[in-house]
This record gives structure tokens, sequence and C-alpha cells, in this order.
């Protein structure tokens, strides 16, 4: 449901907007603000505004001061680059927090068993450690090098190409970045010792 929220529907908003004759300059405003249904959804179910309701709010936000103070769609395409590259620098920077933000994130989306699990391991695994590091490189830098994809494309580009040209790379950027740490979790033991959730206690949870 988030992902039809934050991606499809504001991709869907554009389209349908030029299919429509709107400029391309408002059609990108409209897709822009999109998301506030999904967090209007978010806050009729739990009552409460998260740190990723947050950041979806500061982006419309800074979409519409951009759209108001140039008027250029092509600023607008660009503002998106500023999204994923914070996105990516706030997952690399958390390496140096006591809890990486993928972890938070893993935790907040599984369910009670899974999550304990992942705190567990956290704490006690050095091999799960080292992967959950390295998939926090891998996804932080996928961000970074979207972030600066997008800046090319909005000014190079023709404009109705670029909102889904955008998704598109940003997909491929993140089935790189996950295939690298399955790969590197397969060959490292993490990924067998998340599958082990009936013996807690072994001893590879040391690290070996």
């Amino acid at each position: 449901m988030a992902l039809g929220l934050d991606v499809v529907v504001p991709l869907a908003v554009f389209y349908e907007c030029r299919a429509a004759g709107t400029d391309q300059w408002l059609a990108l405003v409209l897709a822009a603000i999109a998301p506030a249904s999904g967090l209007a959804l978010t806050w009729a179910r739990q009552r409460h505004v998260d740190a990723t309701a947050l950041f979806v709010i500061a982006s419309m936000t800074l979409s519409l001061l951009v759209a108001m103070v140039t008027g250029d769609p092509r600023a607008l395409l660009a503002r998106e680059s500023w999204i994923t590259g914070v996105l990516g620098l706030w997952i690399l920077g958390s390496l140096a927090l006591a809890r990486p933000f993928l972890l938070d994130v893993a935790v907040k989306v599984s369910p009670p068993g899974a999550a304990r699990r992942f705190n567990e391991l956290w704490r006690d695994s050095p091999v799960f450690q080292r992967w959950l590091r390295l998939a926090s490189v891998g996804w932080g830098t996928a961000f970074l090098l979207d972030a600066v994809a997008r800046v090319v494309m909005a000014y190079t580009l023709p404009l109705d190409s670029v909102p889904l040209l955008g998704v598109l790379i940003l997909v491929v950027m993140l089935v790189a970045a996950q295939a690298m740490v399955m790969v590197y979790g397969r060959r490292g033991g993490a990924l067998a010792l998340l599958r082990d959730r009936e013996r807690p206690g072994r001893a590879t949870l040391g690290g070996s």
C-alpha cells in the first residue's frame, strides 16, 4: 500500500494530468502532493504521524516552495534528487549511531517475533552486524546514485519521460544493491542466522 501511494499514485496523477492537457508544471505539483492521501490514511488508522510521514510532509512542502519560487518544471523534477539524496545520506550517516537506520526500519515493519530476532542478532552476532552495515552502504549508495541520475535527467531529457524513468532507475539501483546484500548474506551466513529462529542461542550467534 505504501508503495502504491508513494510511487504509483504520483506517477498516475502526473500522466493522467498530462493526458488531460494540464501543463507540465501543474501536473508535477499535483503529483508531488499526491502522497498526502497516504498520510491521511495512516493518520486515520494509527492516529499519529511517524518519522516517515514527517519526511513525506517535508518533501511535499519543499515541492510547493520550489514550484512557487521558480515556476520551472525542471527544477521540480530535480527537487526529487534532494529527497533520495537526503535519504541516502541518512542511511549512511546512521552507521555512526548505535543502531543503523535499516535496522529500525526492519524492526518496525516486521512481526513481533521477527522484530525481536533482529534485535537479538544485532546485539549478539558480529556476522549479522557486518551484514546490516553492508546493506546500509549498498542502499545508501543506491539512493545517492539515484539522486545524481535524477538531476542529470531533469535537465537533459524530455520532461514527460523523466518521472517514469526516475522510478525505473531507482528500482534498478535498489535491486542491484539488494542482490549484492543477499549474495554477501548467503556467503557470510547472515541469512542462515535469520532463518534459524528456533535456536536463537546457537554458537554461531557469537560470530564464527
